[in-house]
């Protein structure tokens, strides 16, 4: 693509973007030293549209957001003061524009310290002839993500994971030598914040090419050091009723549940669209519903060789449910996420065994809906989703085809109850707990807990329908214990 070619569809791009006008806009008495840069770029060329800005500056950044927020009525406050950046954000969250200072005494030195040449490509604010010291244009046509320099991963550890989210977000492919100098600093990729390892990850996670980005740790030599669990998973044979080992599993069931994100309707079948507005609520960390489900698919069976026996060739991993669940809570201390997040993967991976158990009792009768849903709840969506994919991992080993369709069959049935149950939450209680107590003598205790239960079970499967009737059922299952 010539010259002229970039710089008729950079114009189209950004006259198109609403963060672009604005930053012009503020900027218009200092656009000679202001520089549009990175993704924006980047993605215009490609023909995707500019949604968040990234503006070099030479000068005071923090006077620099202020004009924009000023002019454009959105809200300025610090991002890095580390690495003097300030961000712009709308009021209505339809534009970001960050500004940040120039790292050397001019935009081509600038550009040359970043990460990948991809992203070290600069158009003046103003509009004019992109800068590309580093050939980062013809890299963009030619979908290859090669570095600025020979130190760019020295330099940042973190770029190592980054290049895997390219790989994942974007689809371009390194170049053997950025291979060479990512597996040469790739033992050195856990020393940024796990903060900001958690961020890249997630960003490979939830980018369009998951499994693309995960291919490029391993090739970097990267998964070892930043998800130790996962390598592990590595070499773990597993019972004959798997054709994987426990590694090649779990990156199956990876693959299958980006097979039921892309066709709800024929795994979740009247609940589709239902399922579908769950997945993409927000749920921590600025990640959906959906994007933790990936991590769940990822590190289900983590506590497997924690948990492996074997006997007279017959392979057990009993108890690697509870035990991934508390390997998930270490991981994401170390990777710093939210308690709301860890304690969602925790508990997915915890109950992701129980629904299997309960395809030979089929049709389930509904105290046994009623156990699951009251078990696996507020992750009851999630935690069928991820059976599926779970059990579909298991096509081409030794697991019978009527087995797999059973469990597809109930997991469909299952997740219009869990919809239901999430929208509108259990049946409210006909008694009190201090009123159950009175009319049938249980002292305050864990029996107690259990009467409550009960009476929740029983209302959720209309065997009672009023307190008369709560009354008496409680007074009997009282003297039935």
């Amino acid at each position: 693509m010539s010259g002229a070619v970039h710089l008729t569809r950079l114009e189209e791009r950004f006259g198109e973007a609403p963060a672009i006008e604005v930053a012009r806009s503020g900027l218009r008495d200092v656009s000679d030293r202001a520089w549009i840069v990175g993704g924006a770029v980047r993605d215009a060329i490609l023909g995707g549209d500019v949604v968040d800005v990234d503006i070099a500056f030479d000068g005071d950044v923090k006077e620099a957001a202020r004009q924009i927020a000023a002019d454009a009525g959105g809200h300025p406050f610090e991002l890095s003061e580390d690495f003097e950046t300030w961000r712009v954000v709308a009021h209505d969250g339809d534009w970001k524009v960050d500004v940040a200072a120039l790292r050397a005494d001019t935009i081509e030195l600038d550009l040359r310290l970043r990460d990948f040449t991809v992203n070290a490509v600069a158009v003046p604010l103003a509009g004019g002839t992109p800068i590309d010291p580093t050939g980062g244009l013809h890299d963009i046509e030619a979908g290859v993500l090669r570095t600025c320099s020979d130190r760019s991963f020295a330099d940042d550890p973190l770029r190592v994971l980054r290049a895997a989210r390219f790989a994942s977000r974007v689809g371009f492919e390194p170049e053997e030598q950025t291979v060479e100098l990512a597996r040469r600093e790739a033992p050195r990729a856990a020393e940024p914040a796990g903060e900001r390892q958690f961020a890249e990850l997630a960003g490979l996670l939830s980018g369009p090419e998951p499994l693309a980005g995960l291919g490029i740790l391993d090739r970097f030599g990267a998964t070892a050091v930043v998800l130790p669990e996962l390598a592990g998973l590595r070499g773990v044979g597993q019972s004959a009723n798997h054709h994987l080992d426990a590694h090649d599993h779990t990156i199956e069931v990876l693959r299958r549940m980006l097979e039921v994100e892309r066709d709800l309707p024929a795994y979740c079948g009247d609940a589709a669209d239902a399922v579908a507005e769950l997945l993409a609520e927000p749920l921590a960390d600025e990640l959906t519903r959906k994007d933790a489900l990936r991590w769940a698919a990822l590190l289900h069976d983590i506590g497997k060789p924690g948990t492996r026996t074997e006997r007279d060739g017959w392979v057990s991993f009993l108890g690697h449910d509870s035990l991934g669940a508390e390997m998930i809570t270490e991981l994401c201390g170390r990777l710093r996420t939210s308690r709301r997040f860890a304690s969602h993967l925790a508990a997915i991976t915890r109950d992701h065994l129980v629904l299997g158990f309960m395809v030979r009792e089929r049709p389930l009768p509904p105290r046994r809906v009623w156990e699951y849903l009251s078990r696996t709840a507020p992750q009851s969506v999630d935690t069928t989703l991820l059976t599926v994919a779970d059990r579909m991992s298991a096509q081409g080993g030794g697991v019978p085809e009527e087995a797999i369709l059973g469990h597809l069959e109930l997991a469909a049935e299952m997740l219009e109850a869990a919809v239901a149950w999430e929208r509108e939450g259990p049946p409210e209680p006909l008694l009190r707990g201090d009123e159950i107590a009175a009319e049938t003598g249980i002292e305050p205790g864990p029996a107690l807990g259990e009467a409550v239960s009960e009476l929740e079970a029983a209302q959720y499967t209309g065997e009672v329908t009023d307190r008369a009737a709560a009354v008496a059922h409680l007074r009997a299952w009282a003297e039935g214990r």
